[in-house]
């Protein structure tokens, strides 16, 4: 059964400026910005609140009641910018929370109580969290979220619904608290209804006649009866696993223990659903409201859990407690399924030498970096520069065989350079060439080797290769760009070396 959580601030912006500026603590205040040739108040401290000052209200008329009231200029988007950080703040409470301007959030706490002990300890720990924060907030849980932001702006005691009882939590409650039209509102006070129950129990027909389709949308709403959206600031990974904790971890070792048991729940569903571990984060929250991150990636499919351990393990030096780390998520944004072949790679037991070659490759990347490691398979062209390419994962076949019927250099350069050379024509190789300053007097060549163009990719000169030896025993591949003509003199290139 869903449960929602409504979380209401009464004061949002005026709280947020007495964080920023403790002097205004305690002092009447609003902001204000200019409306219709109007400035008005857009919000009001608790104090100026008290003196009768409501959003809405007139800056003069404002300072007419309370003369020494100070007027601040209010920033239009610093609403929207503090549900937003307060949204991802309360995700230690559950992977699903969304914003709901301009004064609260909506969370989805299907699920995540019991890592609190219950829905009432849960609550409570979200509230006095956000009141020591400095934030004035109310909270309410339901089944649905219309009741749960109705109770928590128009209950008075109860703050928990019961599963079920919806319609008796909202029966007290006055209209407005369904989300209405100020228009239906006004209509529905002429009539006398000044509660739900006053109008609640009337045949539908009736209402949608005297108030529109709106109001029973609302009520379905409350009641659970008509579906209502709900938008998450971030979608949840399928795979996710989250550890509350007792007391705050400020210790290696126990963030090693936290992560072992993340990565034994995350695996056990792995296994179950046949998919592996490509890309994990381990996102560490701490009680002094920051969030710290680490992942790694794998070369293959993995649902190991002591060989992603090994790969997080060396990531714990750069994970900073500071006062402590109250709640572990493990995520798995990344997933592969896991076919035969994968199975027996990570099958401990299996007398497999890729498991090991995977394993360290997967150890190299995590300490120095993904850009150390590279893999490279034949593709279908002859040029050189196009006769490979990179494979993204160890499983990846080739498209085409290695060509091993010519040799080929060790080293390939990225692009070919230009040397110059004395070498008899037409297609003698060069007596000797420059390179780098160097001149390499050639003792042994071989060729030349033909290398033409694909047509269909690009046109140009033809390559004419040779395998050099110098006199001090070094090869090089270099090759003469297109023909001998007339007075044209052809360009050298060296292209690679030989071991």
């Amino acid at each position: 059964m869903a449960r929602y959580v409504s979380i209401w601030f009464p004061h949002l912006t005026t709280d947020r400026l007495v964080l920023k500026r403790p002097e205004l603590a305690g002092t009447p205040f609003v902001l204000a910005a200019p409306s219709r040739g109007r400035v008005v108040v857009k919000a009001a401290s608790a104090q100026a609140r008290g003196c009768g000052i409501v959003e809405g209200m007139v800056v003069a008329d404002a300072r007419a009641v309370l003369p020494s009231l100070e007027v601040i200029e209010d920033d239009a988007e610093l609403a929207e910018k503090l549900l937003n950080a307060l949204a991802k703040w309360t995700l230690r409470y559950t992977p699903l929370a969304g914003i709901d301007l301009d004064d609260g959030l909506i969370l989805d706490a299907t699920g995540c109580t019991h890592l609190w002990d219950g829905e009432m300890a849960y609550l409570k720990d979200i509230v006095a969290r956000l009141k020591g924060s400095g934030y004035d907030a109310r909270a309410a849980m339901a089944d649905t979220i219309a009741t749960a932001w109705a109770v928590c702006r128009y209950g008075k005691s109860e703050r928990i619904v019961a599963p079920g009882a919806q319609l008796d939590a909202l029966l007290a409650l006055p209209p407005m608290a369904l989300r209405l039209e100020q228009i239906a509102i006004e209509k529905m006070y002429k009539l006398g209804f000044y509660q739900i129950k006053s109008f609640v129990y009337i045949a539908p027909s009736v209402l949608r006649r005297r108030f529109g389709q709106a109001l029973l949308d609302r009520l379905g709403q409350a009641l659970g009866h008509v579906h209502e959206a709900f938008e998450p600031i971030q979608p949840p990974e399928p795979f996710t696993e989250r550890l509350p904790c007792l007391e705050p971890i400020r210790t290696a070792p126990g963030i090693e223990i936290a992560m072992q048991k993340l990565l034994e729940m995350l695996c056990s569903r792995l296994v179950k659903e046949g998919q592996g571990v490509r890309k994990a984060v381990l996102k560490c929250y701490r009680i002094d409201g920051e969030m710290r991150q680490v992942e790694i990636g794998t070369s293959f499919a993995s649902c190991s859990a002591g060989h992603l351990f090994k790969l997080f393990e060396l990531k714990i030096p750069t994970i900073e407690p500071a006062l402590g780390i109250e709640l572990f998520v493990l995520e798995a944004p990344i997933v592969e399924p896991l076919g035969e072949q994968q199975d027996q790679l990570f099958n401990l037991g299996a007398a497999n030498k890729w498991v090991e070659i995977a394993e360290l490759l997967d150890r190299l990347v995590a300490r120095a970096g993904p850009d150390i490691s590279h893999r490279y398979l034949p593709a279908q062209h002859y040029w050189p520069e196009r006769c490979t390419i990179e494979a993204a994962t160890l499983k990846e076949q080739p498209q085409t065989p290695w060509r091993i019927d010519r040799p080929r250099p060790v080293h390939l350069l990225p692009e070919p350079q230009r040397v110059e050379v004395s070498a008899p024509v037409p297609d003698y190789p060069p007596m000797l060439f420059r390179y780098q300053g160097k001149v390499h007097k050639i003792k042994r060549a071989d060729g030349p080797e033909r290398i033409e163009q694909e047509w269909w990719i690009q046109e140009g000169l033809h390559r004419d290769y040779y395998t050099v030896e110098d006199e001090a025993g070094a090869r090089f591949w270099i090759f003469r760009l297109g023909h001998y003509q007339d007075d044209n003199k052809p360009e050298w290139f060296i292209h690679g070396y030989f071991a």
